[in-house]
């Protein structure tokens, strides 16, 4: 519970939310094997419903014979991408995110040991990746404890509903309230998901 606690001090809005939902769970970093695949996923879900999401991406994976690697999407090229359903430009990024992480622009095998600033910027620098997808390779794929999506609508929305606003809080606001959790901002995002989560639930 130690995390929980030190959001709950620092904001006592979230102590009905921690007493609710109990501790976030445990953070681990996933091997080098399958931070490709995971950004190449990512890829494939921006702006896209979930279940349509998981269908063209499992006919890339199907392409690539069960092994979404660098080598692979090269190798199944930008038609074949574009025939299993991803656009045009979803195409050309996993295209580019293969050709950096072969010529080592893309540092993979470094990024468990870089700062998030350098995760970042290596991961913006592919083709067609904005911030969004770079945070969410940080948090889930690396295990950074410290990372504040505040332009995503699901953590702009829980917060929101914990802190009961009349209106939704922006971006620009939101970046700000996440100073107060300096350390811990990964998990205090993940809060505001599972209050969105559980509202639909019900």
């Amino acid at each position: 519970m130690e995390i929980a606690a030190v959001i709950a001090r620092r904001d006592r809005a979230f102590k009905n939310v921690i007493k609710d939902i109990g501790p976030p769970p445990p953070r681990r970093s996933a091997p080098v094997a399958q931070r490709f695949p995971t950004l190449a996923r990512a890829i494939t879900g921006q702006l896209l419903a979930t279940k349509a999401a998981a269908t063209i991406h499992q006919r890339v994976i199907d392409l690539c014979v069960g092994d979404v690697s660098a080598e692979a999407i090269q190798r199944v090229g930008h038609a074949n991408l574009r025939g299993a359903g991803l656009s045009n430009g979803k195409a050309a990024a996993m295209i580019d995110l293969a050709e950096r992480t072969m010529d080592g622009r893309v540092r993979l095998s470094h990024h468990g040991k870089m700062s998030d600033h350098d995760v970042l910027s290596d991961v913006v620098a592919v083709h067609g990746v904005g911030p969004w997808t770079a945070q969410m390779y940080l948090m889930h794929t690396l295990a950074r404890h410290d990372v504040w999506p505040a332009g995503d609508f699901g953590v702009r929305n829980g917060w929101s509903q914990i802190h009961q606003l009349d209106e939704m809080v922006s971006e620009v606001e939101l970046r700000k309230k996440g100073d107060l959790f300096e350390g811990v901002r990964s998990d205090v995002a993940w809060y505001c998901w599972q209050v969105i989560r559980l509202q639909r639930a019900q």
